[in-house]
């Protein structure tokens, strides 16, 4: 059973994923956080491969991006990287980031690469569900790879519908259509429309991100969903402390109230 279908089948209570950028703020500090991360408690992760043109990135991610690249980060030395992840890591790995550096990686390559690290799933904000659908769903699955399509308030009944049939392992909610870093805004729109996503009782477990940044937007959030997605602010938290542990645990301890 894919990391991620076994994690939602097995845990009752919220669950925490956190997201930060491969080689930020330090090169080589991509599996030392990841490790970090899963000794205090989170449940998945999400490595994000930077990119220099991040459309859905606010500030805070473009320029731990900008300093990845910087420092060497690629798509390359990622997977030389994440050559010893199961070695140290035990809980779902998801990659995320954008199509262009994965066409010119090659898809192909870059999902038996995944294969080969043990990442259980891909988020591509700006691949289109058709393309998907039509050219890389049997690429995907022939290397066990959960594809996670995202949704936002705008979106209409119809395609959170086509994207819950199209995701697996769960569906990624937007609680805005901002880039991320903003604060969540705690609106009746905004309720109204986490009302309306908990409502469809889609196939997938439903996991809230973009503005959930402490304990309390985590409750909130996860009052309507499986769990929640922080990044933005893990990712200040690196800026400011670096990739020491004692940091890492203090931030996922205070989100989850421990």
């Amino acid at each position: 059973m894919n990391r991620i279908t076994e994690l939602f089948k097995k845990k009752s209570g919220p669950v925490l994923s956190i997201y930060y950028t491969a080689g930020y703020p330090g090169l080589n500090d991509t599996l030392l956080i990841a490790k970090s991360l899963e000794e205090a408690g989170a449940d998945m992760l999400e490595i994000g491969f930077p990119f220099s043109d991040p459309l859905a990135d606010g500030p805070v991610i473009q320029h731990s991006s900008e300093v990845a690249l910087k420092n060497g980060m690629s798509l390359r030395a990622l997977f030389g990287q994440l050559k010893a992840l199961r070695e140290e890591v035990n809980i779902p790995v998801l990659l995320m980031g954008y199509l262009n550096p994965v066409i010119q990686y090659g898809m192909e390559k870059f999902c038996a690469s995944c294969e080969e690290c043990g990442i259980d799933g891909l988020i591509l904000p700006d691949l289109p569900m058709a393309e998907y659908e039509e050219t890389y769903q049997e690429l995907f699955r022939s290397h066990h790879l959960s594809n996670i399509f995202l949704v936002t308030p705008e979106s209409s009944e119809e395609r959170i519908r086509k994207i819950d049939g199209l995701s697996e392992g769960f569906v990624y909610a937007l609680s805005s259509s901002s880039t991320t870093g903003k604060n969540m805004a705690s609106s009746d729109r905004t309720e109204a429309y986490f009302e309306k996503l908990r409502s469809l009782e889609l196939r997938n477990p439903l996991m809230i991100g973009f503005g959930v940044s402490d304990r309390e937007s985590f409750q909130k959030v996860v009052s309507y969903a499986r769990g929640a997605i922080i990044g933005s602010a893990f990712i200040r938290l690196l800026e400011k402390e670096g990739a020491g542990a004692e940091a890492i645990h203090g931030f996922v301890r205070s989100v989850l109230g421990r």
